[in-house]
């Protein structure tokens, strides 16, 4: 039996109802692994993408207008016969484009101004010794240039996951344990804040977030901390938000994140998640937070803001991960609008010194237009659970890390690709399954959904696999990272950009054919690094009039030419540009995109 006529004997098990189950597809692709060498199981995964395709062809991609089927839409580019390497024109616009403050109204996709499903793909930036941020200074190792957001473009990345950090906003000038800030008793302002400090330090971070957004590249303003502060071998808080009362902080040698066991560590948390010292921990990082988004509120390129990164407790994580979830979500909320735990019966009783609004509804106070990506707590990166409950915020999306335990700790590399990968996947599989239980009035079926870092690594096949369980589950991702800036809390194997501006092993599994904008509800998506094959199916929706908008990633798969079809809808782009348009046949029930790697075949 053909290919095609083999997916359309099984078009009963309903392609059309939403393509079947995903993550038992993921899971049946880790478990074949063990039998067969690394790069043969990969190659299955590509596999299992591609059935998919031909079912979603066979099944919905033929799509009937009048009682007919119309002919696909087909176009073929062929490249001159040298590549030239030419970026995005700086600013440009073509019709369409996603651009302006995306929304997240329930369900898991994010959507743009008219309506349609919009992806992100990109990469972290952050930079974690002073000056603790990164912008445009030639030679400086901070240095981040329009070089940098030109190959982002080129690769088709589409938002960065920019730090700040709030020792960089904040510095103050007393160091930790100091009485003025440590002392217990009512939380009061500690006279370290500067107006001046911030104005300074976010006209740099905003030239920053101008330059992307010339190259239609959104930033995520990411609070970043790594075990706290310097003190711990890591950064984010300033020197005199460390509390730790009679532990002394004293390093723990060998790998940074040793100091997680930290004694010192989990005294200095627990102040900060009770907020139980006169120098108000939270209420001056929530001060910190509303300048940055008072300052942001009107910046296009600006998707939203990512409070805290990877939240964490040692000492009430001990006593059960729904204890630390309770103090996160209330450092989320604050007293006044207490969120509800997971199961959405029982509101989360906030320590008594919390300030009354929390962290997100001081950013939507200073900022009516963009998002919250807030996160769980740092063990759920490993596929354990999560404990946030419903938070009744008009504009929270479900902000995810994906890493596994079976990793080096010099490298980051994983040292059992099988066990990683599983691990990972079940990650996913639980946020998928979470998120609709953090359900309000205002994100009916529950907050869209981003997984800010995964990757952390030069293994191809583990970003490779990472990158498909994403597209399998319709997720837009922040690979970590960027480029390696002397991390002192990872390692240059994390690095996408190496020195020399050469272009790491993990690139051709980054860098993807995919859907940045689609005119309807997405039900696939599948890409293979083997072959640059590349699938879209979706239901269209007749109230959307701006076309579906596909990168190609033509620098990196291409180079031959590519084809391009599409049933039930038709082709609106030149031939050879980054961007394929596609707009809705009317009448059309599902529209299909298919792109292959060099001249189009009957």
């Amino acid at each position: 039996m053909a290919p095609a006529a083999a997916a359309s004997a099984l078009c009963p098990l309903g392609w059309g109802g939403g393509g079947g189950d995903p993550p038992k597809r993921a899971l049946a692709t880790v478990s074949a692994m063990p039998a067969e060498p690394a790069s043969r199981a990969r190659r299955r995964a590509a596999g299992w993408l591609f059935l998919l395709a031909l079912l979603a062809a066979a099944c919905g991609g033929s799509a009937e207008v009048g009682g007919q089927s119309p002919l696909p839409t087909v176009q073929q580019y062929s490249p001159p016969s040298s590549l030239p390497s030419r970026p995005p024109q700086a600013g440009s616009d073509f019709p369409g484009s996603v651009q302006g403050a995306l929304q997240s109204r329930g369900g898991p996709f994010l959507t743009d101004r008219y309506g349609r499903a919009v992806f992100l793909h990109g990469v972290n930036a952050v930079y974690k010794h002073p000056p603790y941020q990164l912008y445009v200074d030639p030679g400086a190792p901070w240095n981040l240039s329009a070089t940098d957001a030109s190959l982002m473009a080129k690769l088709g990345f589409n938002v960065v996951r920019l730090g700040i950090l709030w020792a960089g906003l904040e510095p103050g000038n007393l160091g930790p344990n100091d009485p003025r800030v440590c002392s217990p008793g009512p939380p009061g302002d500690p006279g370290q804040y500067d107006q001046s400090m911030v104005d300074s330090y976010l006209a740099r971070v905003s030239q920053t977030v101008n330059l992307l957004g010339h190259y239609h590249i959104y930033s995520l303003l990411d609070m970043h901390q790594d075990v706290y502060n310097t003190e711990f071998r890591g950064e984010g808080a300033p020197n005199w938000a460390v509390c730790t009362g009679l532990v002394p902080p004293i390093p723990i040698p060998g790998r940074w994140s040793n100091n997680y066991a930290s004694p010192a560590l989990g005294v200095a948390m627990d102040h900060f998640w009770h907020n139980d010292v006169v120098g108000d921990l939270q209420g001056e990082y929530d001060r910190v937070w509303g300048a940055v988004a008072r300052y942001f509120r009107n910046n296009p390129w600006v998707v939203g803001y990512d409070p805290f990164n990877e939240p964490f407790s040692r000492t009430l994580a001990a006593r059960g991960n729904h204890q630390l979830a309770d103090v996160l979500e209330c450092f989320y909320t604050g007293r006044a609008r207490p969120g509800m735990s997971l199961d959405g019966h029982t509101p989360i009783p906030c320590p008594p010194d919390d300030p009354a609004l929390g962290v997100v509804p001081t950013i939507e106070r200073n900022d009516p237009n963009h998002l919250v990506f807030v996160e769980p707590d740092i063990y759920a990166r490993r596929g354990a659970a999560n404990y946030l409950g419903a938070m009744d915020f008009p504009r929270l999306v479900f902000n995810f890390h994906d890493y596994c335990s079976y990793r080096s700790g010099l490298t980051g590399d994983p040292t059992d690709l099988k066990a990683c990968l599983s691990q990972e996947l079940e990650t996913i599989t639980q946020r998928s399954l979470e998120r609709p239980q953090m359900a309000t009035r205002f994100q009916p079926g529950g907050p869209a959904w981003f997984l800010s870092e995964f990757g952390a690594s030069a293994d191809p096949e583990l970003v490779e696999e990472l990158a498909n369980f994403s597209d399998q589950f319709l997720l837009g991702w922040c690979y970590w990272a960027w480029r390696y800036y002397d991390d002192p809390t990872g390692s240059s194997h994390e690095a996408l950009v190496l020195p020399g501006d050469r272009l790491s092993p993990t690139a051709p599994s980054l860098s993807r054919t995919y859907p940045q904008a689609v005119a309807g509800t997405p039900k696939v998506v599948s890409f293979r690094t083997e072959d640059g094959s590349f699938f879209l199916g979706y239901s269209p929706k007749p109230s959307i009039k701006a076309p579906t908008v596909v990168f190609v990633a033509s620098d990196l798969h291409y180079r031959n030419g590519y084809c391009s079809r599409v049933v039930g809808g038709t082709i609106a782009s030149k031939p050879g540009q980054r961007h394929l348009l596609v707009r809705n046949l009317s009448g059309a029930p599902e529209v299909s995109v298919s792109v292959s790697a060099g001249p189009c075949r009957r």
